[in-house]
């Protein structure tokens, strides 16, 4: 389905001019179906404080900053006919389809469907949640790292307003481009309870597991420090983890809501299980790898979240003139080291690195539409160095060296985000 200029600029008119939602526009009735459009355009800007290593996205070009278009979505979706509804996304700056599938719901209850296309996996409190209404600028190092996004596949959820458990089997990614991420078959399933839901009132609590083929019998887990646009900070190495077989991941999730506030935390440990082949590896070799945070969100202005889907539902600005302001903070932790150094100074296992992070920010929803936040990211890094590196060249003495050993790579960034949706 193709949209005119015209047809994109009246949706573009009218999600300014709503005055008291955020949600799709209504399009047409096609077949039975009520069609609908979406969109989302994000504009990131990150300024570094570099230790050791550059993080400017384009490299050592003299530059400690990077701006750039994070997200530009658009989203057709239908309701009908009957108990069927669709959707069909593209994120036009990562050239890459969204959630393109179809639902069955089996009554009138939103939490027993079917559904069959590509869609987030059931696994992440972060990842399952819209992107639009994050805390933070940067998901977790834990979502980003371990959580599973959209595959193609089939899912089947049973539950109701305040719990359900759903199951998944999956392959690929609809649009695979050459990147290190995960496009093996597996299976995932996750299981929440909301024990409070009522009025400014939530308890959630989550568990969940994903488990996949590797596909090129290879594994590589890296971050970035917090900044979607930076360097990542802590790698494994495209050759650290050698006949992969399969990477299992199980998470645990929680928030709280109390009238303004929300507490949350997620935390998983991932096992990549690895194949003996000869003398490269042998049996017990298996690579484990863990992370988690906790966050804190402050509605300054006095709104609440509502439950929907096993997450939270951000509302909109009680003075859509004045907006809704929130006050954020994070502390976030991942440890990619399964190994040691030996007293020759030389690594056993794998040693990826350890990341600390604490975040700081202040969001700002303005009417229905807008979104500004601002975000300072403090981080404490360190990782195992056993040869030079092009990356580590802001300060000369690291030039031309085998370090052999741990090195600390301390950075802070200020991160800034335009955000404009219906």
């Amino acid at each position: 389905m193709k949209l005119s200029r015209r047809t994109l600029s009246l949706a573009l008119l009218a999600a300014l001019a709503a005055p008291a939602a955020h949600a799709e526009i209504a399009l047409d009735v096609i077949a039975d179906s009520e069609v609908s459009f979406e969109g989302l355009f994000q504009a990131d800007a990150y300024w570094y404080d570099n230790d050791i290593m550059n993080l400017d996205a384009d490299g050592a070009d003299g530059l400690e900053h990077d701006f750039e278009m994070r997200r530009s979505e658009v989203i057709l979706k239908g309701k009908g006919p009957g108990n069927i509804e669709w959707v069909m996304g593209y994120e036009a700056k990562g050239d890459k389809w969204l959630d393109v599938n179809a639902k069955y719901k089996f009554g009138n209850n939103a939490n027993h469907f079917i559904q069959i296309g590509q869609f987030k996996q059931p696994n992440s409190l972060e990842e399952l949640g819209s992107t639009r209404f994050n805390d933070f600028i940067a998901k977790a190092n834990v979502t980003n790292t371990f959580g599973l996004a959209r595959r193609l596949g089939a899912q089947y959820r049973y539950g109701d307003v305040n719990w359900a458990i759903t199951g998944s089997v999956f392959t690929r990614e609809l649009t695979e481009h050459p990147a290190p991420t995960p496009h093996g078959p597996g299976y995932g399933v996750r299981a929440y309870w909301a024990p409070v839901n009522s009025a400014g009132s939530i308890l959630h609590l989550a568990l969940s597991h994903i488990d996949y083929d590797t596909f090129q019998d290879s594994a590589r887990w890296r971050s970035r420090p917090n900044a979607d646009l930076s360097q990542r900070i802590i790698d494994t190495g495209s050759s650290g983890i050698r006949n992969a077989d399969r990477v299992a991941t199980t998470g645990f999730e929680s928030f709280w809501v109390t009238g303004p506030f929300k507490l949350q935390a997620e935390y998983m440990q991932s096992t990549t299980d690895r194949y003996a082949t000869g003398f490269s590896a042998q049996p017990g070799d298996d690579f484990k790898g863990s992370a988690g945070y906790i966050s804190a969100v402050w509605n300054v202005t006095g709104e609440t979240w509502t439950y929907k889907d096993g997450t939270s539902v951000t509302s909109l600005p009680s003075n859509p003139g004045l907006g809704m302001w929130q006050l954020t903070a994070r502390y976030d932790t991942m440890d990619l080291n399964d190994g040691y150094v030996d007293a020759a100074g030389k690594a056993v296992g794998v040693l990826g690195g350890e990341m600390d992070t604490w975040t700081v920010g202040v969001n700002w929803y303005w009417r229905s539409n807008f979104k500004f936040m601002l975000n300072y990211v403090a981080v404490d890094s360190s990782k195992y160095i056993g040869k030079t590196s092009s990356t580590y060249s802001l300060d000369p003495a690291f030039n031309n060296r085998t370090f052999n050993g741990i090195v600390d790579d301390n950075p802070n960034i200020l991160e800034a985000r335009m955000q404009f949706y219906w």
